[in-house]
């Protein structure tokens, strides 16, 4: 078991499972990591942040979950170190252990079960998935946490391990090792797998999956195949066709009921046979982990479907513009373009110099959170003719802050948690593009920044022809050019999209751009 093999699509699948058969179903990540939750993380380290509709910033596995699940997920189903030594110490300085020396076993591993079971507490199947890699100190007491819940439930327990089984480039063959170790720390630490599932880039072959079952001791029927697929929605349906789904209810001792998974067939069928559309360029600082922005790009896969075509993505590292190495009319050349999210002053300008060239050549361009206040930036400069414009986030000096600090961050004391979080109403106004895209006034999506256009400029700038398309709590939420496929949005709306109830930012977006390519 290590980091990034795949575990968050296979609790998702799994949720999906029970919760297709009629169970009522959560999932919860849990991260070893000290920190309390993502908020602080640069997205090179984890990946994105993922938000939740109360505001939880959360490991970018709650997607997957959301999305699988077609549910709303809370903070408290992202479970860290940081959180449960967090609660330990408070209670301690309560005096809640009433004189007892604290240490991990009772106490942590007991507020590690507390924290599950307030969760699951509320459902008939709850999944979790245990991060990072079996024998690592500071996943070992989450791992001691789950051993004393099978010990104290027994049947209403299982456990499903996840492992690489490589393929050697030279020879093709699978090797079983790297899993049979890991199988063997689990036993060390008094976990015997129910289930083992091997994640390779190809089907495992039948004496693969007889050496695993055999060193895990396990029958055969308990070793499954995640093999690389193309896109992350038919893992469950290679694993049902498996038996998967089957096995886990019997090893549980649950009803076994009939997986209702036509809907989900029929959407990767779709989705399969997209033929490939024009070209959008996504333009951020993280492109080298495409995982920085994950939810966008499932957001576009789930949009494509509305679509009628998948689009072909062209990264845009534009620290990359900054240094020369690559010119913003190169970086434009493309269909379309969505300036991405990502907070501070690396790769700013480098964002400002490519809106300039898509918006002077007209190619339609979709902003996000810090791409929308990007774009404003530049239309303050180039059409406002105002000398100097930022954001205060950039350039705390800037002569013209377009981009200004909400009022309510000005006095905070910490940096995590503290942003502008989670759903919030939105007011959309009539004849804008937002309106094209909704059909209705008030929405609420998720949110997380410190920082909004400047309502003190937008005389400014809609004398330049920008205006504000949406409103949220007194706050411009979303901005657009008249006469121009140029528009922006302070929300992220990718937290929200499902494959079956893909965004209508992202699904307008593409079909703009469907538009453009056939005219």
């Amino acid at each position: 078991m290590l980091s990034s093999l795949g575990k968050g699509i296979l609790t998702a699948s799994t949720a999906l499972f029970f919760k297709s058969m009629g169970y009522t179903t959560t999932a919860i990540k849990i991260d070893p990591y000290v920190n309390v939750d993502a908020s602080t993380m640069n997205p090179y380290a984890h990946g994105e942040v993922f938000v939740t509709e109360d505001g939880g910033e959360t490991d970018l596995d709650l997607g997957h979950y959301e999305r699988f699940l077609h549910q709303n997920l809370t903070k408290n189903n992202n479970i860290t170190t940081g959180k449960v030594y967090l609660n330990v110490i408070e209670k301690e300085r309560k005096g809640e252990y009433l004189g007892q020396t604290v240490q991990i076993i009772p106490h942590v591993t007991d507020e590690i079960k507390r924290m599950i079971d307030e969760v699951a507490k509320d459902f008939d199947v709850a999944v979790v998935e245990i991060g990072g890699t079996v024998g690592d100190i500071e996943g070992l007491p989450f791992l001691e946490a789950a051993r004393q819940m099978w010990v104290e439930r027994r049947g209403d327990v299982a456990f499903v391990h996840v492992a690489l089984v490589p393929v050697l480039s030279t020879t093709g063959e699978q090797k079983t090792k790297p899993l049979q170790h890991s199988v063997q720390e689990l036993r060390r630490i008094g976990i015997q797998p129910h289930v083992v599932v091997g994640r390779s880039t190809k089907p495992l072959e039948p004496e693969t999956k007889r050496k695993i079952a055999l060193y895990s001791n396990l029958p055969e029927e308990a070793v499954f195949s995640d093999p690389d697929v193309e896109f992350v929605y038919e893992v469950p349906l290679r694993l049902a066709e498996q038996g998967y789904p089957k096995y886990l209810t019997k090893i549980l001792g649950l009803e076994e009921r009939k997986i209702e998974l036509e809907y989900w067939v029929d959407f990767v069928n779709k989705l399969k046979s997209l033929p490939e559309g024009p070209t959008v360029a996504m333009v951020g600082k993280y492109t080298k982990l495409k995982d920085s922005y994950l939810s966008i790009i499932e957001s576009l896969k789930h949009s494509a479907v509305e679509a009628g075509f998948m689009p072909k993505l062209k990264w845009v590292e534009v620290t990359d513009v900054e240094r020369g190495k690559l010119s913003p009319e190169e970086a434009a050349e493309a269909d379309g373009a969505i300036i991405l999210p990502g907070f501070g002053k690396r790769g700013a300008e480098g964002k400002i110099a490519v809106i300039k060239e898509l918006r002077e050549r007209g190619v339609p361009t979709l902003g996000i959170c810090f791409g929308m206040q990007m774009m404003v930036v530049e239309v303050a400069r180039h059409l406002a003719g105002l000398e100097g414009a930022n954001s205060e986030e950039v350039d705390p000096n800037t002569p013209h802050p377009v981009v200004a600090l909400l009022d309510e961050q000005r006095k905070l004391k910490y940096l995590g948690g503290t942003m502008r979080l989670g759903a919030k109403p939105v007011i959309i106004m009539k004849g804008t593009k937002l309106w094209e895209a909704y059909k209705k006034t008030l929405v609420k999506e998720r949110h997380r920044h410190r920082y909004d256009v400047n309502p003190k400029y937008l005389d400014k700038l809609e004398e330049a022809g920008l205006r504000v398309s949406a409103w949220s709590e007194g706050v411009p939420e979303g901005v657009e050019l008249e006469g121009q496929e140029f528009w922006g949005v302070q929300y992220h709306p990718e937290f929200k999209s499902r494959p079956l109830q893909p965004s209508p930012v992202y699904t307008r977006f593409l079909k703009t751009l469907k538009f453009s390519a056939s005219s």
